[in-house]
């Protein structure tokens, strides 16, 4: 796993930059029609991680607010020259975990999904081995993320809701 440490990824034009600090706390591959839209393929692939552990290199990404599933919406991070979706922010999280799009690695291959997710809508062509969990829908974080990565997510959680509560 330490070799998703320090992992760099950037946009298809190379304006943005950026290094991930720390192993992903989770990775999914999304199978949900929003993705498949959103992405223009079969699923999307998100690393879950702390934003303070996203270290932006050069550039600065323009921020989309754009409608999801869950009705609450979500924020997606672009190049503003070629429009590259990099990661998005999502619900109850918000600002505090970033859902890198792993395409957008150097090495894509340092982030294999640790679940694969809304499988009830995925393609009939995509054929999983149940190598890691396959959900027809979500699932219950407390079920499947390992114990150290739930500590981080609430830890980031709870310093994104100290933050609002100062301003």
């Amino acid at each position: 796993m330490n070799e998703k440490k320090r992992t760099k990824g950037r946009c298809t034009c190379g304006e943005i930059e950026y290094a991930l600090t720390a192993d992903p706390m989770f990775v999914h591959c999304c199978h949900c029609t929003w993705c498949q839209r959103e992405t223009g393929s079969a699923f999307a692939v998100n690393a879950l991680i702390e934003s303070d552990k996203v270290q932006l290199i050069q550039g600065y990404p323009e921020k989309n607010d754009v409608p999801s599933n869950s009705g609450i919406g979500q924020t997606i991070s672009r190049c503003p020259s070629c429009k590259t979706a990099l990661w998005s922010n999502y619900g109850a999280a918000k600002d505090a975990v970033r859902f890198i799009r792993v395409g957008t690695l150097d090495n894509p291959d340092a982030c294999p999904p640790d679940i694969h997710i809304f499988t009830s809508t995925k393609q009939t062509w995509v054929k999983l081995d149940n190598s890691v969990p396959v959900m027809e829908e979500y699932y219950q974080r407390s079920k499947y993320w390992p114990e150290p990565s739930i500590v981080r997510y609430k830890r980031a959680i709870k310093a994104m809701q100290g933050n609002s509560s100062e301003g």
